[in-house]
């Protein structure tokens, strides 16, 4: 099992733990670089950059192909293809 790493911000110079979780998660993702930032000047540095959100999806109305209901649906609904709510897609789809 791996153990905590302390290391040190490249911004504020402080140090911080790195946990084994952490170490963890970033190789289940592929990441090969630890972390350069503490949690702190990592949030400050995803505010500064846009607070590392993409902005909320423009909604469409649609009525669902299978059961009728109304649904909002996060594309533009073309008269050429089905369009399904939540439940029914999912159903679909597994």
């Amino acid at each position: 099992m791996k153990e905590a790493k302390t290391l040190t911000c490249c911004e504020c110079n402080q140090e911080f733990a790195f946990t084994a979780s952490e170490q963890e998660f970033y190789e289940e993702k592929g990441f090969t670089n630890e972390p350069r930032r503490c949690p702190a000047c990592r949030q400050a540095r995803k505010q500064r950059m846009g607070g590392g959100e993409r902005p909320p999806r423009e909604m469409y109305p649609a009525v669902c192909a299978e059961c009728g209901v109304e649904t909002m649906v996060p594309f533009r609904p073309s008269m050429d293809r089905p369009v399904y709510c939540r439940g029914c897609f999912n159903a679909r789809k597994g």
